[in-house]
């Protein structure tokens, strides 16, 4: 399926829209090159973190939530990096080091070689407690 998949600006895979654990591996399987492995890696981390994790793509990116809870993240490719963010982020000790014009995101760009489970696994765990986003 990674081959049919049309990667859009930075191969970010275009993926339709879509619920469950199904779309999300079509987006992680078509992810380019090392990003697919940290991908897989978020993806098996967050699971291990959050049992029953709710998960989604929307807008090219695979979404992760708590059933009642809202969305807590989500995560999107770039040419250099693959970017986590925390939709409740600036709640969470340490803070991620990204953030924007959203006073409440935070994220981390992950890259080749670096891949802090230990403290990737707290953020998920962190966030997944606290209310998330419920826009879709």
């Amino acid at each position: 399926m990674a081959e049919q998949v049309r990667l859009l600006s930075g191969g970010n895979p275009q993926i339709a829209k879509g619920d469950g654990d199904e779309p999300v591996q079509a987006y992680i399987s078509a992810m380019p090159g090392w990003k697919s492995d940290i991908g897989r890696r978020l993806d098996e981390l967050i699971e291990r973190v959050v049992p029953g994790v709710r998960k989604a793509v929307r807008w090219n990116s695979p979404w992760y939530g708590v059933e009642g809870q809202g969305w807590f993240g989500s995560t999107h490719v770039f040419k250099n990096h693959v970017k986590l963010t925390f939709l409740n982020g600036a709640a969470l000790s340490p803070e991620p080091p990204g953030s924007g014009k959203d006073p409440d995101s935070r994220w981390v760009n992950i890259v080749e070689g670096e891949f802090d489970e230990e403290q990737l696994a707290e953020w998920v765990r962190q966030a997944a407690a606290l209310p998330g986003w419920d826009g879709f």
